[in-house]
This record gives C-alpha cells, structure tokens and sequence, in this order.
C-alpha cells in the first residue's frame, strides 16, 4: 500500500453529472487534491468543496472510468486523472 506520507498535490479533472453537475453548477472543474488519498477522503472533499451535500449519502466516484467502491481504499492519483462524480440515476 502507498503511505499518505508521500503524497504530492495535483490537479485532478472532475466530471458531474445529473444532479452533482446542477448542485456544482458545472459539467466539469479542476481540483487540486493529494495524489495518495483514501476514496471516502476524496467524497468528503468533492462534496465540501463543490457543495454536493444534498446528494452525498448516493454518490458514486469513478476514477478513471473504473467505478471506487471501498470507501477505505487508498488511491494514486496523477496529474490529469478524471474523477466522475455520478449521482442515482432517476427516470421513469
């Protein structure tokens, strides 16, 4: 496992969409953030950041096209890397 300790900070390319690109106001943003991070540690910061509260208990965050589905898990991101922000589907 990567240590937090040699972690960088980089520029991630963050997509929203449905609902997360209504409550962020934009499809998409650059987001500074540190290269090794938890996958719960990254949510908490897209939804303070980007103000995704009311949607933050059914996010999904895909990185790179590859959905993250521990919470625990320890990422490594790199400069440019894509960060989808998928809220629940609705429809009938």
């Amino acid at each position: 496992m990567m240590s937090v300790e040699n972690s960088e900070t980089i520029n991630i390319n963050v997509l929203f969409f449905a609902k997360s690109r209504e409550l962020a106001k934009t499809s998409r943003a650059v987001f500074a953030v540190e290269s090794v991070v938890k996958t719960g540690q990254l949510l908490k910061q897209l939804i303070d950041r980007f103000d995704l509260s009311a949607i933050s208990n059914c996010i999904i965050l895909a990185h790179n096209e590859n959905y993250l589905e521990n919470l625990d898990e320890e990422i490594r991101l790199q400069q440019g890397d894509e960060i989808a922000v998928i809220p629940p589907i609705s429809g009938g």
